[in-house]
């Protein structure tokens, strides 16, 4: 009974803890091939469907995508894979 007390108590300690590191990042993306008004939308829109993303901003001028996004539920690599997908390459902006 004891060491399934202390097996579940350690369960939920990782549940806990992993929550506790979650957090809220923002990355800026060199967006390609965005030439008209249309662009941004399906920029935005690619990125808003993957999981995690909160805020999305993007801008014909600058040819640019500033995504803040849960770092536990997603990653940079499936952000730029939306925006490839849907025909703007994209790359972290430096």
């Amino acid at each position: 009974m004891m060491k399934s007390l202390i097996s579940a108590t350690f369960a939920l300690g990782l549940v806990v803890s992993s929550a506790a590191f979650a957090a809220d990042r923002t990355i800026t993306l060199a967006v390609q091939n965005m030439y008209c008004a249309a662009c941004p939308h399906i920029v935005k829109s690619s990125l808003q469907s993957v999981a995690g993303v909160k805020a999305v901003s993007v801008s014909l001028q600058d040819k640019t995508a500033v995504v803040t996004f849960d770092d536990v539920k997603t990653n940079v690599k499936a952000l730029t894979t939306a925006t490839t997908n849907a025909g703007y390459p994209s790359a972290p902006q430096s």
